[in-house]
Order: structure tokens, then C-alpha cells, then sequence
């Protein structure tokens, strides 16, 4: 029997097909292909849902702040409902969902304008995700409870790359400044491409798989530019992305 298993094996090492899975594709050492290019004149910002969880913080009202609010529990923030709504001292219940946080910021500000002489209000979203989309297997939000996890990491809660993902082109995108974003590639072609372009995905990064069919782009903005632009029309109802007139 251990000679019959022996030879099972050795014959199907021996087999191979056209359709054979191939984890790295490169049977040599390779540098990382990883290139990176900024958008300018970008305007990126995250947009509230039910359910996200906010610290707002009324500064000279610590009273009113959600750490000091009843409504809040135990600091994890207050919570928006299922409909997008919040409940908060005086002014009871407000609508934000869909609001990025400088909207709800002046919206809260318009709202205490009529309890409060300048309303100061610090406004932000507590529980932090990133966003995979895609050829991997579950596309959508990531949590990240640590405030960043690796690329790896991130691909594997989002279930794998399917069998259309293009290895050699994962499109990393994070906003940097006010009106600066970065576009990051990344190739997990072979074992010193994945060591090296394991990079850490923070809060609202977009992590975009792309597919067979498209091949990974230099460094120029215009090349960009339509990917870019195809992101922000599928994430429109969770992330604000818009191109600025210079």
C-alpha cells in the first residue's frame, strides 16, 4: 500500500494542464512591482451610514459631547440609526447619513446655531473601514479594528482573488491631503513581490483588484484618471471622490 501511494503521487506530480492554478507566476527573484503616482486636485472624502458610529465633540459644551452624552454607550460613540438619523441633546434627532464629515459638521453647526452662540463641533467616524473591490471573491468594507491591517490581510477577509484577477495589477488609493490623492500598484507575482508590497491599508483606502483584461498602467495621471473614475462611480454611495477644477 505505502509503495502504491508512492507511485499516486509521483505520477500526479508528474500531470499538468493548461488550467493548472499558479500561485507565483515568475520562477526567478523579481523586484516588487510597485508604482505610485498622485492624483492632484482630488477631492476624497468618506460619506456617513446607518449604523457607522460618531464622536462629536461641542468644544467650551463638554455637556453636549457625545463622551459626556447619555446617548452614547460606554465611549463607543453615538450611534446612527438604521435610517441615517442620530439623536442629540437639544436638538433631539438629525439626519446625516450620506453627509461626508465636513457636511455633517456644518449641518450640526447650523442645527446648534439655535441653542449655542458660535457652535464649535469636531465631528468623526469611529469605526474605521477600508474598501476592496473587484475581482476578489467578497467584495466591500473591511473593518479595521487596529486602525490598519496589511494588503494580505485584506485581500483574505475579502475571500481571495478569484481566478480573473490580474496578480500583477492590485490598485491601491489613499487620500493624502486636502486635494491629493495616491494611487499605489502593487504585483503579488511571486514570493519577493508579496514581502515587499504588503502594505499596510489604513482607514477609507480603496484596495481595487483589477481583472485579466486590464493591464497595469505607469505612472501617468491620464492612465489613472478613467480607473479612478470608474472606482468613484461604483463607491459613490459610501465615498465622495471628485475631480477639482485647477
Amino acid at each position: 500500500m505505502k509503495y502504491f501511494l508512492l507511485a499516486m503521487v509521483i505520477a500526479f506530480s508528474g500531470c499538468s494542464t493548461k488550467n493548472d492554478y499558479i500561485l507565483f507566476n515568475k520562477a526567478t527573484p523579481s523586484k516588487s512591482k510597485k508604482i505610485t503616482t498622485t492624483l492632484k486636485n482630488v477631492d476624497f472624502e468618506y460619506k456617513i451610514q446607518p449604523h457607522d458610529r460618531l464622536s462629536i465633540i461641542i468644544y467650551k459644551h463638554p455637556e453636549l459631547s457625545s463622551v459626556n452624552s447619555a446617548y452614547a454607550q460606554q465611549e463607543r460613540g453615538l450611534l446612527i440609526d438604521s435610517k441615517g438619523d442620530i439623536r442629540l441633546p437639544l436638538i433631539k434627532k438629525i439626519h446625516l447619513a450620506g453627509l461626508t464629515q465636513p457636511e455633517a459638521e456644518a449641518a450640526l453647526t447650523e442645527a446648534y446655531r439655535v441653542y449655542l452662540k458660535k457652535p464649535d463641533i469636531h465631528l468623526e467616524v469611529i469605526n474605521k473601514r477600508a474598501y476592496v473591490i473587484g475581482e476578489v471573491k467578497r467584495p466591500g468594507e473591511i473593518a479595521l479594528e487596529n486602525e490598519q491591517l496589511p494588503l494580505l490581510q485584506i485581500l483574505a477577509r475579502a475571500g481571495d482573488l478569484t481566478d480573473q484577477a490580474n496578480r500583477n495589477s492590485i490598485l491601491v488609493m489613499r487620500k493624502m491631503g486636502d486635494s491629493e490623492v495616491t494611487s499605489t500598484i502593487v504585483s503579488l507575482t511571486d514570493i519577493h513581490s508579496i514581502i515587499s508590497a504588503n502594505i499596510m491599508i489604513k482607514p477609507n483606502d480603496i484596495v481595487y483588484v483589477m481583472p485579466n483584461g486590464m493591464k497595469a498602467f505607469n505612472t501617468q495621471v491620464n492612465e489613472i484618471s478613467p480607473v479612478f473614475r470608474l472606482i468613484s462611480n461604483i463607491l459613490q454611495p459610501f465615498v465622495s471622490i471628485k475631480f477639482l477644477s485647477n
